[in-house]
């Protein structure tokens, strides 16, 4: 069965985190009326009193559609904010947790996110690594790291699962 991939909205990703972008909320003006702000756009978390911040730049090559997902990950204890800087079309996909612990595979959701949305993965969410669509592209993540093993939990798929455009 394949998972269809749907357009990026902040309704349908609730459930996993924010789509951070100019004007989801209401903004005020800043910068003597040149600009407008928007606090407060994401939940930025961690949970643990040691972890530091990591502020990182990625850069990716693009993949094409049809995917097949062999593995997805998780941070239990922070947030993970992607913030595109240079980017044309990416896919997000991701899974609720199942009783276990493991990701609930038949919940699997993919999202393509387009040009002026971030994301915000909240912690403990499971989700596939950064692919892009289209051409190579950059991004700043923010994550709270301590250089444990609970920075990332991975969890590869004894079957993999198809993601379609």
């Amino acid at each position: 069965m394949a998972i269809v991939a749907k357009p990026l909205t902040a309704e349908a990703f609730a459930a996993f985190g924010e789509v951070v972008s100019v004007g989801n909320q209401g903004g005020t003006s800043a910068n003597g009326g040149t600009a407008q702000r928007f606090d407060y756009t994401a939940s930025l978390q961690s949970q643990r009193p040691g972890a530091k911040a990591n502020m990182v730049t990625v850069s990716c090559v693009p993949v094409s559609l049809p995917l097949p997902l062999k593995l997805l990950e998780k941070h239990p204890h922070s947030s993970q904010t992607f913030i595109p800087m240079v980017c044309s079309r990416y896919l997000i996909c991701v899974a609720p947790t199942a009783r276990d612990g493991s990701p609930e595979l038949s919940g699997l959701k993919a999202f393509i996110g387009e040009p002026g949305q971030a994301i915000n993965y909240h912690p403990g969410i499971w989700h596939h690594p950064l692919v892009v669509l289209d051409s190579p592209a950059q991004f700043a993540m923010l994550v709270w790291e301590d250089g444990s093993t609970e920075d990332c939990v991975l969890f590869p798929l004894t079957q993999p699962q198809l993601v379609t455009g």
